[in-house]
Parts: structure tokens; C-alpha cells; sequence
């Protein structure tokens, strides 16, 4: 790790604590009526909960509306993402509602309000050493990479950026990343790469 990372840190945190606690206030209520509705027309459980890797790949808990059903084919096995995806969750993911449980994981430390997103632990092997290194800062709930293409970025080009990110972060830059954010949720651009739900599996890189 950089040593400069370290240095950052404790900062990054106290600015994640406060913008926190400070956008709980003020949006609980929507929170509330998410988790309901959710409960209404999806069913229990409201959160969808799954390992991902945190802060030099250790893994955490990450908490999100949930926005999928839970049918199944003939043989038991879970339909394809596509199929499941609720008109409900259609709406949370677009407007990325979805993401708002994971604020509990930024109070909890296990995340920032931005940094590269946490993908999954399978991806962890498949990572070239500079593509890892994107796991030198807490993972986020927006990032350099979702605010310059999101999921219509290849895979390369959105750990180029999360690497960027790691090597280049001020308390500026997450504010920048943090307003135009709001900016790129409101034009709904990136959401899913063509013929996917969300994006394509990452595979590895090629030899």
C-alpha cells in the first residue's frame, strides 16, 4: 500500500461519518417508504445481502434493497437476473435507490461514499496486480468509474479509473464525484451494459 493511502484514511472517514449522518436525517423517511413498498410488491427479505470484498480484498457484508424475485425453472435453479428483475427494482436500480442500505456499511466502516465499487470475491483471483490495487481504499457507494460511464464501461477501463481514483484522491474529488453523481442518476446514463441486466461477469484479463 502507499504510504500516503494510510495518511488519507482517517480523513476519508471523518468526511464519510458526517456526509452520513447528515443525509440520514434528511432522507429516512424515503428510506422507510422504500423498505415497504419493497415489502408490498416484492416480498420479504426488504435488504439483499452478499459477501463482497472490502479493504485489501477482506470480505464484508454489503447490504442493498433487494430488487429481484425469487422464482425459479423446473429444476429449482434461480431464473436468470433478467427474468427476475421486478418492475419495482427496475425503478430502485435506475434511480440507484437500491444502493441506499449500503450507507449502513459506510457507518459501519466497511465502506465509503466513494471508491471503486465492490464487486465479487470471485473476481479477487482473476485481477491483474495493478487492477488489485484498486483495494488500497475502502470500496464505495459511488466512484470515479460510475460517474464516467458506469456499466457501459469495459471492465478494463473501470479498473483504469478505480486505480486513478486510489492514486489521485482528495477530499475535493469525492465532493466532484459526490455532485455529479446526482447529475448522472437524474440522466440515468450507464445503468447496463447491451444484453444485461447490470454488466457482463468479469472473466480475467486476456494472455
Amino acid at each position: 500500500m502507499r504510504s500516503y493511502i494510510k495518511d488519507i484514511l482517517p480523513v476519508k472517514r471523518l468526511v464519510d461519518v458526517i456526509l452520513t449522518c447528515l443525509g440520514l436525517i434528511i432522507i429516512w423517511p424515503l428510506i422507510l417508504l422504500i423498505a415497504a413498498c419493497i415489502r408490498i410488491f416484492i416480498g420479504s427479505p426488504v435488504l439483499f445481502r452478499q459477501v463482497r470484498p472490502g479493504f485489501g480484498g477482506k470480505p464484508f457484508m454489503v447490504y442493498k434493497f433487494r430488487s429481484m424475485n425469487e422464482k425459479k425453472d423446473g429444476q429449482g435453479n434461480l431464473l436468470p437476473d433478467g427474468e427476475r428483475l421486478t418492475g419495482l427494482g427496475k425503478s430502485l436500480r435506475t434511480t440507484s435507490l437500491d444502493e441506499l442500505p449500503e450507507l449502513i456499511n459506510v457507518l459501519k466502516g466497511e465502506m465509503s461514499l466513494v471508491g471503486p465499487r465492490p464487486l465479487l470475491m470471485q473476481y479477487l483471483e482473476r485481477y491483474s496486480p495493478e487492477q488489485a490495487r484498486r483495494h488500497d481504499v475502502l470500496p464505495g457507494i459511488t466512484g470515479w468509474a460510475q460517474i464516467n460511464g458506469r456499466n457501459a464501461l469495459t471492465w478494463q477501463d473501470k479498473f483504469q479509473l478505480d486505480v486513478w481514483y486510489v492514486d489521485n484522491w482528495s477530499v475535493g474529488l469525492d465532493l466532484k464525484i459526490l455532485l455529479l453523481t446526482f447529475w448522472k442518476v437524474l440522466k440515468r446514463e450507464g445503468i447496463s451494459q447491451p444484453g444485461y441486466a447490470t454488466a457482463e461477469e468479469f472473466m480475467g484479463n486476456e494472455v
